[in-house]
């Protein structure tokens, strides 16, 4: 990736603050026909180790698991990426002081984007697949006037429905995080780019964070 130091994100909690807050990935891996890309939230978890992992699950026909069989069983072998969209924006010109004094500026996009390096393996035992699907759907289902939980669907339905998918597990490496939202450019500008942002219907962590004022977004359930 591309990076200027300027927009290189070097605090770890700030990129698994996008993490946790933009969880839906897409997970990048090389296999036996070349490049796969998949798109599937993980979830943020870590072991009794302090080892940081990301957790998901695909569907059994998804081919992408079978990099774990075979001569490629071995998980050191299976190098993956998964990248996390933060936010993102259209920077109009527009919003520019400059633009009213001398017109000499452009449009620009900013935006946050992290990607967590690491290795694959791909889970299958029963205990683990409703341990992730249980957490999985506590997050999304919290807060809703009557949450659906795991447990409110029949056993047997539930057990048919595991062997159809197959756990995803990274265990992060290392995370490369940049942010791109105008850190460079004078105080006046950002806050016209802030102002815009509102106007545009932009929340105000969102415009906070295109604007550089913010590091990382901000996610409920830290």
């Amino acid at each position: 990736m591309y990076q200027p130091r300027h927009f290189a994100m070097t605090d770890d909690d700030a990129m698994m603050a996008v993490v946790r807050a933009y969880p839906f990935a897409t997970l990048v891996t090389d296999g036996d026909q070349g490049v796969c890309i998949d798109h599937l939230p993980l979830m943020v978890e870590q072991t009794a180790q302090g080892a940081l992992v990301l957790r998901g699950h695909i569907a059994r026909a998804n081919a992408l698991w079978r990099l774990g069989e075979g001569e490629r069983a071995d998980a050191a072998a299976i190098e993956a990426v998964a990248i996390f969209h933060g936010p993102d924006a259209y920077i109009s010109p527009g919003w520019y002081p400059d633009k009213r004094r001398h017109g000499r500026v452009v449009p620009t996009w900013n935006y946050q984007v992290v990607h967590a390096h690491g290795r694959l393996v791909f889970p299958r035992e029963s205990d683990w697949l409703t341990s992730h699907l249980t957490t999985l759907v506590d997050r999304f289902e919290a807060g809703r006037e009557a949450p659906w939980a795991v447990d409110d669907a029949p056993e047997d339905y539930l057990e048919g429905m595991r062997r159809g998918i197959v756990g995803v597990e990274l265990e992060v490496a290392r995370l490369v995080g940049k942010h791109k939202a105008s850190q460079h450019k004078p105080l006046e500008e950002r806050e016209g780019i802030r102002e815009g942002l509102r106007e545009d219907g932009r929340s105000a962590c969102d415009a906070a964070v295109l604007c550089g004022d913010d590091p990382a977004p901000r996610y409920e359930g830290d």
